[in-house]
């Protein structure tokens, strides 16, 4: 008998002991196409060597030193490869263990650099539905996704949030996608002066939501706006890239297809590529001057903050990244696997959208195509789709609550980018047959 905590209690996972590029294999020797990169993780697939060298190497030297005594030499290397390729304005790190915690971060910081600035006023939060940005109770509050907010609503914060940019379900008839793009932005404005200018410190937004609306690029024009109304009102821009970014959607960060530089990033998953657990908090040269200048002190912490063996992994991926000329292979290999999804799902009467940026796609699954209907969510399509997709030997990322955190279904696909044109058939074949499976159960 296992005595692990598993995520679900009647759900007892195979043991996995092995891992070659693109697949997983577990104990009974089963081989599983990773097409989901785990949740969006193994982006240089699995067994990288160099990766795994490097991790050895720097634990020949030394595994852990407190951050509160000493820094790193992979936690400095990293940190200014990851600034040597930062937007514009973006001049610290702050490394974590993972999302969560950089987005704990993020918002702890916000808040602090509006008191040491002689704001304190400012400490309201706007977020957007249908948005994840983490499980911690910070993370969660800013998160807009209801089924995984509920249970804990007496515990969470006093975030707002507006609606998510969707045009596949939000935008009018007749409305071009800059009209729309502008419209969902101009909703940040009117929930600004509807709490206050004086009193909103940040917005927060993914650049490409991940897990509870699949892959859901903004429409033209919408980041920039949203820079444009922050600005405007003196209120912090946070984007948390720590699904779709590190090369994920075509770009080191995410928010270079917008052309928009936010006051703090959040990455994650992509950056240590499953190796070692790693996240980071990125911030302006302006925030961080204004701490240096006041206290000094950022009032935050935790006890893994820079481990030499997990920056020393996240270095070896960034340069993999860099290096192999992965970022740019993303783009390519994005845009083939969209036409095999197109050319497979395009005329689909069970899918009602396809949509996403370079290795990250979305398949919203519907009951109705013509009306957009989603299926009702006693089916369990999401978790349906999941298992077939497994027994199939398969590793993809449905979800349901796509539409308004009841409602809907999507498949989320995210592959390691060292994936070949045969095994993305091949995922295409197996995800095809687990939704055929799905839907005729």
């Amino acid at each position: 008998m296992s005595h692990v905590f598993p995520r679900h209690t009647r759900i007892l996972p195979p043991v996995a002991v092995g891992g070659e590029g693109c697949w997983l294999i577990d104990a009974d020797g089963k081989r599983y196409l990773d097409g989901s990169g785990g949740a969006a993780v193994s982006c240089l697939g699995h067994g990288d060597r160099e990766v795994i060298e490097a991790i050895k190497a720097q634990l020949d030297r030394i595994a852990f030193a407190h951050t509160g005594f000493f820094t790193s030499e992979p936690a400095e290397a990293l940190a200014d490869l990851l600034i040597e390729h930062a937007p514009e304005g973006i001049e610290r790190v702050y490394f974590v263990s993972g999302g969560s915690e950089a987005t704990e971060a993020a918002i702890k910081l916000a808040r602090q650099y509006f008191v040491e600035k002689g704001e304190p006023e400012r400490g309201k939060l706007i977020a957007r539905k249908q948005s994840y940005h983490g499980n911690t109770i910070g993370a969660l509050s800013a998160g807009g996704n209801e089924w995984r907010r509920a249970q804990f609503a007496p515990l969470l914060l006093d975030v707002s949030h507006i609606d998510p940019c969707y045009e596949y379900r939000l935008m009018r008839e007749g409305e071009s996608p800059e009209e729309y793009g502008r419209r969902a932005a101009d909703e940040l404005e009117t929930e600004i002066l509807r709490l206050g200018p004086e009193s909103v410190m940040a917005f927060i937004a993914e650049p490409v939501v991940g897990a509870t609306a699949g892959a859901l690029t903004p429409a033209p024009g919408y980041f920039k706006r949203i820079h444009e109304i922050c600005d405007r009102y003196g209120v912090l821009l946070i984007l948390d890239e720590v699904m779709c970014g590190m090369g994920r959607t075509g770009h080191l960060f995410a928010c270079e297809a917008e052309g928009v530089a936010p006051d703090i990033i959040c990455i994650a998953k992509g950056l240590g590529a499953g190796y070692q657990p790693i996240g980071a908090m990125l911030c302006s040269g302006e925030i961080y001057r204004t701490i240096e200048a006041g206290s000094g002190f950022f009032q935050h912490g935790h006890t893994y903050l820079g481990h030499p063996a997990a920056t020393a992994a996240g270095l070896a991926v960034v340069r993999a990244l860099l290096g192999r000329g992965l970022i740019p292979t993303v783009r390519e290999k994005g845009e083939r696997f969209a036409a095999l999804l197109a050319e497979r799902f395009g005329q689909n009467p069970h899918v009602g959208d396809l949509r996403g940026r370079g290795l990250f796609r979305g398949v919203e699954l519907v009951a109705d195509r013509e009306s957009k209907t989603p299926f009702d969510p006693a089916r369990r399509i999401a978790a349906k789709v999941k298992a077939a997709a497994f027994e199939a030997g398969l590793v993809c990322y449905p979800m349901s609550g796509t539409v308004d955190g009841r409602a809907g279904d999507h498949v989320l696909l995210a592959p390691p980018f060292i994936i070949e044109d045969a095994e993305m058939e091949m995922l295409v074949d197996r995800l095809d047959t687990a939704i055929g499976a799905a839907i005729s159960s």
